[in-house]
């Protein structure tokens, strides 16, 4: 056991060296790292600006700007639109369980959160440095990033088996790398990496601390926008079933950030599952607002009493690998849907999609509102509500959207 809290103190120390952006002139800075990463120019005077001479990173810089401008004419800049209408009052923190790396739709719907929670299995992983990779090596690296991309870039998701071989090739592995490039791809500079670990009580722990066995780790990246002010960016490796959250701290630290807004998608209906009733009755306990596609919290789950229902697009039921979890209640209450002009989840053409929005009604101010419980039985269908001010001009995704590659 000894010997195993000194290799986990050590890879931690390796992480916080290699993550952390630091002063020395021949050390690039983890925001011009990720602004290699996603094809942009870093800093005037960065030891990577010789490395954009290579004809590699400038395919590479071509490539993502076609592809993460389809993007953003295709889906994020309707996502923004969608939200300034429907979201009224957001809360500084949004949680984004099942996530992946996805901190690009996470900010496309919540761009005015400060402080974001994204989780899933996935390894945090590590960025090198990348004026120290052998000779051809950053075309592979730039490679190795693309292909991690694909799916999410052409169909707003990370394919779960495909990710779990892609985050673990290459020279770089893990979400950090995907983490950088949406973070400087969104408009964001970052000012500060570093690793995280929460104790079984969810008490955080930063650079050499101990924080004991069974920890959960994962990296908090700290970020501005435009505008300077600084943001919170959490990313956790952690196991969200029954048994994953009962032996971690990690829902116990994303309470001391509660409540927040949720955004659930493409979720392989984990929600749906038993296994996961725990992480289901903390989003409906601790959300404002949950936005999701059908993938997320199962409509028998939401009390409508406390929560006012805002469908959008159509529902058509689950794709063909997830048979079983078609909700009629889901089917009942999108018939009176408003329409929405992007695709989002497993059924990401824009007339094949289905988001719905979930507002919690206020409470009278002497408690908080509480949730159903998972465990007990399903409740009616509620009847559909309009959304005051719906989205315009509705229509289909541009002729050419395919799966990206070279």
């Amino acid at each position: 056991m000894l010997q195993s809290l000194k290799i986990a103190a050590a890879a931690a120390a390796m992480f916080f060296a290699a993550s952390m952006p630091l002063c020395a002139a021949d050390t690039a800075t983890a925001d011009d790292t990720a602004r290699f990463l996603a094809g942009m120019p870093p800093s005037a005077g960065s030891p990577l600006t010789p490395l954009t001479r290579d004809p590699s990173w400038q395919r590479h810089a071509k490539f993502f700007d076609t592809a993460f401008g389809q993007l953003e004419q295709r889906q994020l800049s309707k996502i923004h639109s969608w939200a300034e209408t429907n979201l009224a009052a957001p809360r500084p923190t949004m949680f984004y369980m099942f996530s992946g790396p996805d901190f690009l739709y996470a900010n496309a719907f919540y761009s005015k959160a400060s402080t974001y929670v994204l989780s899933a299995l996935e390894p945090v992983g590590s960025v090198p440095d990348l004026t120290r990779l052998p000779h051809g090596g950053i075309g592979a690296a730039l490679y190795s990033v693309e292909r991690s991309l694909g799916s999410i870039l052409s169909f707003s998701f990370f394919i779960t088996k495909q990710m779990k071989t892609d985050l673990h090739a290459g020279q770089l592995s893990g979400t950090l790398p995907i983490l950088y490039v949406f973070l400087a791809r969104s408009g964001k500079t970052i000012r500060d990496v570093s690793p995280i670990a929460l104790d079984d009580k969810g008490a955080a722990y930063f650079a050499n601390e101990n924080p004991g066995p069974n920890a959960t780790r994962g990296v908090r990246i700290i970020f501005a926008g435009s505008d300077g002010a600084e943001k919170t960016l959490y990313y956790f490796s952690t196991d969200l079933s029954n048994s994953g959250v009962k032996a971690s701290g990690f829902l116990k630290f994303c309470a001391t950030l509660a409540p927040g807004n949720s955004l659930i998608k493409s979720a392989s209906y984990l929600l749906h599952s038993g296994n996961f009733t725990t992480v289901r009755d903390f989003i409906l306990a601790n959300s404002a607002t949950i936005i999701q596609d059908d993938s997320g919290v199962p409509l028998a789950y939401y009390d409508p009493k406390k929560w006012r229902f805002f469908p959008f697009g159509r529902y058509l039921g689950p794709i063909g690998e997830f048979p079983g979890r078609h909700q009629q209640s889901y089917a009942e209450l999108f018939r009176r849907a408003q329409p929405m002009d992007f695709g989002i989840g497993y059924r990401w053409r824009t007339h094949e999609s289905n988001l719905l929005l979930s507002v919690k009604v206020p409470s009278d101010g002497s408690a908080p509102v509480e949730s159903t419980s998972s465990t007990e039985p399903p409740r009616p269908a509620p009847r559909a509500r309009r959304v005051p001010r719906p989205p315009r001009d509705v229509g289909e995704p541009p002729r050419g959207f395919r799966w990206f590659s070279r």
